[in-house]
């Protein structure tokens, strides 16, 4: 059991998302869907029983190896050194904070540089877009959801208000 259960690990942690079973035993070369269950659950037990900063998620029977939200603040500054530049950041965040939203819109806001920075997004599969009248609409693809760790819109709002408070509160220290 200890081998499905590294291998489930290995899985967890590479692929970096949500998982359903079957494709964990599929990934894994386990046939039986159950010993999958079986050595998840043992293993989300032993992530539990650990002192780790580590945990496996579980939502709608998917399975996601995550950072144990005490230790997010740590990944804060990780996040202003991803593969992004800050002007990709801003125009990425303003298109999750307004989605769906019109392109132009954006273009307004950010300025002609967005439009590569729309391109590089819409590359990456963080963004989709699709033709509305003379320009298009904008929304934050899954692979959005997943990179960033958020459920859905009213979470990226509420996670936009969490770090607008926090910077309003070091801002007035």
């Amino acid at each position: 059991m200890e081998d499905i259960k590294n291998r489930i690990e290995a899985v967890l942690f590479t692929t970096g998302r949500f998982i359903e079973t079957e494709e964990l035993a599929e990934l894994c070369n386990i046939g039986s869907k159950g010993t999958i269950k079986e050595a998840l659950t043992e293993l989300i037990n032993d992530y539990k029983n650990k002192n780790s900063a580590l945990e496996i998620v579980e939502e709608k029977n998917k399975f996601k190896l995550n950072i144990k939200k005490d230790y997010l603040y740590l990944t804060t500054k990780l996040l202003n050194e991803t593969e992004f530049d800050k002007p990709t950041q801003e125009t990425l965040a303003l298109v999750a904070l307004k989605q769906p939203v019109i392109q132009a819109e954006i273009i307004h806001i950010r300025g002609n540089k967005a439009y590569d920075h729309i391109k590089k997004l819409k590359e990456l599969d963080f963004l989709t877009s699709e033709k509305k009248g003379r320009s298009r609409l904008l929304k934050t693809a899954p692979k959005f959801y997943d990179y960033f760790d958020v459920v859905g819109e009213s979470q990226i709002k509420e996670k936009f208000s969490e770090i607008e408070q926090k910077y309003q509160n070091e801002t007035q220290d």
